[in-house]
């Protein structure tokens, strides 16, 4: 067991328990779009940074990722963190403007427009969370999707752009997607 102040409260928990995993045990809303509880944590979507303190040293941290640790200080809500959502948010409105789950974040927080400009060849509607390709290797055990090139390029696609032979139809991809981007009857 480790022992950790936890939004100005001492808690006491498990050894490995992500903050995350604590805060949705304290009741405490932290925004994901990466995280589901069923695969291993991957961390890219950056929504769900919180600030740590160890040491007497704070730092962003995503929650989902950072392990409670003995004698640590986390916030959920300092005004350094949501600043850095915001930050995140305004890069997803550059790159997924019709996105109906980064339009509905953005506007919790507050979010209208982005000042960063992508050509319209690198927008879409896939935020890159991961959770695709994440379910199709750790639930299917498929491998039938993965990310390819590199920056604002960076896709998810098959194993050199063709058809895949490994994926059987399961929808895992579809089912966890949270912008709803990929309709895997479209792809029949």
């Amino acid at each position: 067991m480790v022992t950790f102040t936890f939004n100005g409260k001492e808690l006491e928990v498990k050894e490995g328990t992500t903050i995350l995993e604590v805060a949705r045990e304290q009741g405490v809303k932290i925004p994901t779009l990466c995280y589901h509880e069923e695969m291993s944590s991957y961390g890219a979507c950056r929504l769900c940074l919180v600030e740590v303190t160890k040491r007497g040293w704070p730092s962003i941290q995503p929650a989902c990722l950072y392990p409670a640790q003995e004698g640590i200080e986390v916030e959920t809500d300092t005004e350094r963190v949501r600043k850095t959502r915001k930050v995140m948010l305004e890069l997803y409105l550059a790159r997924s403007p019709d996105s109906q789950v980064i339009l509905d974040l953005a506007h919790e927080y507050g979010v209208r427009d982005t000042r960063f400009k992508l050509r319209e060849n690198e927008t879409s509607n896939c935020i890159l969370c991961g959770l695709c390709v994440r379910a199709c290797s750790e639930i299917s055990k498929r491998n039938a999707i993965s990310f390819a090139h590199r920056g604002s390029l960076r896709t998810i696609e098959t194993p050199f752009a063709e058809l895949s032979e490994t994926c059987v139809g399961c929808k895992a991809c579809s089912f966890v997607c949270p912008t709803g981007v990929i309709d895997i009857d479209e792809a029949d």
